[in-house]
């Protein structure tokens, strides 16, 4: 029996078997997923947001890389005798922008990592059983 453990470990897989899983695959799914990952994360940086506050009187559009791209504030709502009412509607409007980027790149991310088609997760908690 200790032959057959060392001729498993020897190819890469583990003793017992482990359901016929081997660390080349493992390997193999995490680089695929790796790369899923970076690819989701450039195209998540390509994409645009925008967001609004006060009803729309003060406009962000912001990239996936969290860089302010375009800032519109309606001139009705400029009001010299109130501007921390304005700068709050700004602050509102670039936070929410990007919050609203990190819980889509967080979801993104989750899909991937989860995704029945990458079996490594599912792999990896069988190795710690």
């Amino acid at each position: 029996m200790k032959y057959k453990e060392e001729s498993d470990m020897a190819k890469g897989g583990f003793p017992g078997g482990m359901g016929g899983m081997n660390m080349n695959n493992l390997m193999k799914q995490a680089q695929k997923m790796q790369k899923q990952m970076m690819e989701k994360q450039e195209e998540l940086q390509a994409k645009t947001l925008e967001m609004t506050s006060g009803g729309g009187a003060v406009k962000v559009v912001i990239t996936g890389k969290k860089e302010i791209q375009e800032l519109k504030i309606n001139p009705d709502v400029v009001d010299p005798d109130d501007v921390e009412m304005l700068e709050d509607m700004i602050l509102t409007a670039v936070n929410d922008a990007m919050k609203q980027i990190d819980e889509l790149t967080e979801k993104e991310m989750v899909r991937i990592l989860t995704e029945p088609k990458n079996s490594i997760i599912k792999q990896y908690q069988k190795l710690l059983a």
